[in-house]
């Protein structure tokens, strides 16, 4: 079928609007009409190459839309169901087989390799050149996908679907960091470096499972006022000296049990790990360009035995994390919706640029308005 995309065809370049030939969906996939779709500073480091997924490329990893067609081999999903989209694994390795599917044997060619495991790609110019496809395994910068099932999570179908997106990659980083990964208990403290949508994500987690300190460090006065109104204890700007020995003075020189660092950048890392009380733990979702290196005092970090903890997609199994969080939402514990800004798909080169410029948390590329989803509330 023909639809349209955004296509990135060289590094840097701009999110270009194009008409697409989308082929038919293979056994385990699911043809998915989107809806939203979050913008996500990976598409971002992706655009600019610092991960190669091979261009011309369809990129967009937290998609939501509604299923048009169910593959044979896909159990699980109907037509008319309303979906996330979110992290794609391969479900047969020692790592899937545990439940640790986001560190998956085949987690970056199945993400970020541009084609099915076979090769393929489901997409084509119209010159008849390939596109790169199934990013996440499901490429949702596009108004119709065919999705790889493991990347496909149902959720109901009276939430509001145009929303729901981001909670495919980002919210679920920052919030799965903090309750899968981190496991705060109640009455601890936490700073979170980097108050974008991961790490403010990681602020409403850490306020909903009960943290009595939580300490937001960002280096925007807006991201920082909007960590304050969703649950932060103390906010730290880091134009203003050391981040680090400024959660240590909020701390009465402790430090905090747990730190988040969301930036990918190696001196914040550093100052997160600073920041660490003894035995403290740092947490890591910021991801810094491959082969980039962070040095990490040695000598009397030993008689503080800190933590590091690596983290992907926040430890979540999608199919079951994603709708623990909608519901969250729906009690009024875990509004995202505060960091949500929508914007039309023609619109997506703006929504990077607000992104880029720390005016826009989460830009949300709509596709549709609600009211014209002939499948809501089926």
């Amino acid at each position: 079928m023909r639809t349209e995309a955004a296509v990135v065809r060289e590094q840097h370049g701009p999110f270009l609007i194009e008409q697409v030939e989308l082929d038919e969906p293979r056994p385990d996939e699911v043809r998915v009409r989107l809806v939203g779709a979050g913008v996500c500073h990976t598409d971002a480091v992706v655009r600019e190459q610092i991960y190669p997924t091979p261009l011309p490329a369809v990129l967009g990893h937290e998609g939501s839309g509604v299923v048009e067609a169910v593959g044979d081999a896909v159990a699980g999903v109907a037509v008319g169901d309303h979906v996330v989209l979110s992290v794609n694994t391969c479900g047969r390795c020692r790592q899937c087989l545990a439940g640790d599917s986001t560190y998956c044997a085949e987690l970056y060619p199945r993400n970020f390799g541009g084609t099915r495991p076979d090769g393929s790609t489901a997409l084509q110019d119209s010159d008849g050149g390939q596109i790169s496809s199934h990013f996440f395994g499901q490429s949702s910068f596009s108004r119709w996908a065919n999705v790889q099932a493991r990347s496909v999570v149902p959720i109901p179908s009276d939430v509001p679907l145009e929303l729901m997106g981001p909670l495919g990659c980002g919210i679920q980083t920052g919030a799965g960091a903090v309750m899968n990964s981190l496991r705060p208990p109640a009455g601890s403290s936490i700073a979170v470096f980097g108050a974008g949508a991961v790490g403010l994500s990681a602020v409403l987690a850490a306020r909903a499972i009960g943290c009595t300190r939580i300490v937001a460090v960002d280096v925007v006065p807006g991201r920082l006022a909007l960590a304050e109104e969703l649950g932060a204890t103390d906010v730290v700007d880091a134009r203003e000296g050391s981040a680090a020995e400024r959660v240590m003075e909020l701390t009465g020189g402790q430090g905090v049990d747990f730190a988040l660092e969301t930036t990918g950048v190696a001196a914040v890392l550093r100052a997160a790990a600073d920041s660490l009380a003894i035995r403290g733990t740092v947490g890591v979702v910021g991801a810094q360009a491959p082969g980039e290196e962070t040095a990490f005092e040695t000598g009397l970090s030993m008689t503080r035995g800190w933590r590091l903890q690596m983290i992907i997609e926040g430890d979540a199994v999608p199919q079951t994390f994603i709708p623990q969080l909608i519901e969250l939402w729906r009690q009024g514990r875990f509004p995202f919706d505060r960091l949500v800004t929508s914007y039309d798909f023609a619109d997506i080169e703006q929504a990077f640029a607000d992104s880029a410029a720390g005016t826009t948390v989460k830009p949300v590329l709509r596709f549709e308005t609600a009211d014209a989803d002939p499948h809501r509330g089926s």
